[in-house]
């Protein structure tokens, strides 16, 4: 009889250590709500204070650090390197986008200094010769696209 008696004071005990700050607030259809968190913007009465509360204020006041921090601060490492990461392969594909069109411009602009005659299509579908007003000004145009894209 003593043994279970002692067995059930030390798991009061251990209850009570366990127990966790207790909130009182009104919800946005006017009841009364209890519990250990209470939503943001709530008016919340604190109901009890737990037994453990005053060491962890204290070491929080002293400029101890909490378990947490290594946790957090590497959770900002790894979003720092993961920005750092996307930042650096879009800077890789503006790169290759680049290269891409420059590749181009200078096919364009061989193309129309080759001396053939050069075919497009218009939008009937039908396919027309460019005259050398025409060609001359779709080069200059692939030069002004080969200096921006190249340079």
């Amino acid at each position: 009889m003593k043994k279970a008696a002692l067995l059930l004071v030390a798991l009061l005990l251990a209850a009570a250590g366990a127990s966790a700050q207790q909130y009182k607030w009104v919800d946005r259809n006017g009841r009364v709500q209890y519990g250990d968190t209470p939503p943001p913007g709530a008016n919340a009465q604190r109901l009890r204070t737990p037994s453990g509360s005053a060491a962890p204020q204290s070491a929080a006041r002293s400029g101890a650090r909490s378990p947490s921090d290594p946790e957090t601060e590497f959770r900002k490492r790894r979003e720092a390197a993961g920005k750092e990461q996307e930042k650096q392969a879009g800077a890789e594909q503006e790169a290759q986008i680049k290269q891409e069109n420059c590749a181009r411009a200078q096919a364009a602009a061989r193309d129309l200094q080759s001396g053939q005659r050069i075919v497009r299509t218009d939008a009937k579908g039908e396919r027309y010769f460019l005259d050398d007003a025409q060609v001359a000004q779709e080069a200059a145009r692939a030069r002004q696209l080969v200096q921006e894209w190249c340079s």
